[in-house]
Parts: C-alpha cells; sequence; structure tokens
C-alpha cells in the first residue's frame, strides 16, 4: 500500500480563519497540512512514494516524476507525467527500460549531461541537460540544479560534485527540494524558503541520520520528508531523525511515508 502526502500551502497573510478541532485532526489523519486563507492561491503537492528514491508528484495539474525506476509497471494507476527529472546515474535513480516503457509523448526529460551519456541516441530530443547552477522553465515551474555530492570531496566518492543534480521546483513562490544524493554539503544549508525537502540518509552513500537532521535544521524547511533511507546495512533510523529536527526545531514538520512497501518490519 503505498501512502499519498498531500501538502497544502496558502499564503503567509494570516486570516481570523479557523478549524474547529473534529476536521483538525480529519486531515491529520488523512496526512493532510492545511492552511485556508487565500484558498484560491493554494497549491497542493502531492507525493506518491514508488519506492526508494522514485515517486510521483502531482502539483495542482501537473504531474511530475523523479528517478523513474523499477518498470513502467510501478507507475500503473499514476497519471502519466508532464515532465521527468534525474538526478543521477546510479540504478536506483536512471533505469532506461523503466523510461522506454513510460509514454514519453511530449515529455521533457531534465538531466545532468552524465545522464544525457547513458540514454540511447532516440530519447536526445526529449532530454534538457542542466549542469549545477543552471535552470529552466517548464510548464510555468522553474527547475534550479543544485550540486549534491559526498563529503570529503574526493575522485573516487559515490557521488562526486558536478556529476549529479538536486533540483529545487517552484511556481507560484513555492519551492520543493529533492536533494538526492548527497551530503550535509554548503549548498543544501543555503537554501532559503522551501517549503518542502526530500533529504536522503543512508550509508555509506549519502549521510547518517544525524548530519541529515544538521543539514535541515540549517536551511529550515517548513516541512521535512525523508526518503531514500535504505543503505548498506540496511534502512536507517528514520524516527531517530524526526526525534532530532524536532528538538532542534519543533515548529518543521517531519513527514514519514512509506517508500518501501515490501519492508519486513
Amino acid at each position: 500500500m503505498k501512502f499519498i502526502y498531500t501538502f497544502l500551502l496558502a499564503s503567509l497573510v494570516v486570516t481570523g480563519c479557523k478549524n474547529n478541532k473534529k476536521e483538525q485532526a480529519e486531515a491529520s489523519s488523512a496526512g493532510v497540512l492545511e492552511n485556508t486563507e487565500h484558498q484560491e492561491d493554494t497549491a497542493k503537492i502531492e507525493i506518491e512514494p514508488i519506492s526508494h528514491a522514485t515517486a510521483a508528484i502531482n502539483w495542482k495539474d501537473v504531474t511530475f516524476y523523479i528517478d523513474p525506476v523499477g518498470g513502467a509497471e510501478a507507475f500503473e494507476g499514476k497519471a502519466n507525467p508532464d515532465f521527468i527529472l534525474i538526478t543521477d546515474i546510479h540504478g536506483d535513480h536512471l533505469s532506461v527500460e523503466t523510461l522506454q516503457g513510460l509514454d514519453l509523448q511530449n515529455i521533457d526529460i531534465i538531466v545532468p549531461q552524465t545522464v544525457k551519456e547513458k540514454l540511447p541516441g532516440e530519447m536526445s530530443a526529449k532530454l534538457q541537460v542542466l549542469d549545477n547552477g543552471g535552470s529552466l522553465n517548464i510548464l510555468d515551474f522553474k527547475i534550479t540544479a543544485i550540486p549534491m555530492y559526498n563529503l570529503p570531496e574526493k575522485e573516487d566518492a559515490f557521488h562526486v560534485k558536478g556529476r549529479g543534480n538536486g533540483y529545487v521546483v517552484e511556481k507560484d513562490g513555492q519551492r520543493l527540494y529533492i536533494a538526492g544524493d548527497t551530503e550535509d554539503i554548503p549548498e543544501m544549508r543555503n537554501l532559503k524558503n522551501i517549503e518542502l525537502a526530500l533529504i536522503p540518509m543512508n550509508l555509506p552513500y549519502t549521510m547518517t541520520v544525524e548530519a541529515a537532521a544538521e543539514g535541515v535544521l540549517a536551511f529550515n524547511p517548513k516541512v521535512v520528508i525523508p526518503y531514500h533511507y535504505r543503505g548498506k546495512d540496511g534502512f536507517a533510523d528514520v524516527d531517530k531523525f524526526k526525534s532530532l529536527v524536532n528538538q532542534g526545531n519543533k515548529d518543521i514538520e517531519v513527514r514519514l511515508l512509506n517508500w518501501y512497501p515490501d519492508k519486513e518490519e
């Protein structure tokens, strides 16, 4: 069973609208974070975990996939994507077979250069390459490529600086950060005005739970979702991550979604 996280964002102007306790409880049980001011300007961001680093994201009337792997069957029942973001060349982020099984008609695929080099030539017309720090606009979204890499920086790292992309996706002033395979790097700490962040924590490929929490506390998103937390020796302790974040800042909402539906408890 896949859990759907729905995140409702509103403007920062506070009105007198209040929900009664029953409505608040119903919203909480449905995984809905709601602010009712200026509803006509409110966007709904719906995160549908597929597995590990792969998700379908619905934002108003637009759907995009991040790192689609697992075969086309993993996306059965999901809305077709309007665009796709790919972060890295590793097999848990890039699957040519999955891409070939999806309906890619009129679809743009945003990739780092290294991913383009791994894809078949017939896909070239669909690819838009972004280097770290670059940005482009698509369907009224601004997409910016953020570095993602291991610390300390070294040539034989799992993820070297400049090879892959994290992404900030922005529309109408709302900013979603998809970290990709990274550690607690300065480029993440320096982010501003992030409403929702997807943060990895798995050793030895990205960072520890402690480092992830420290990084999140540095850039202070409104909501953070741990993802990509299966490592060499099992699963990271996302409950501990939530505790550490909320010890440092109780106002950051930490949401735990089911990224591993086949995980044995």
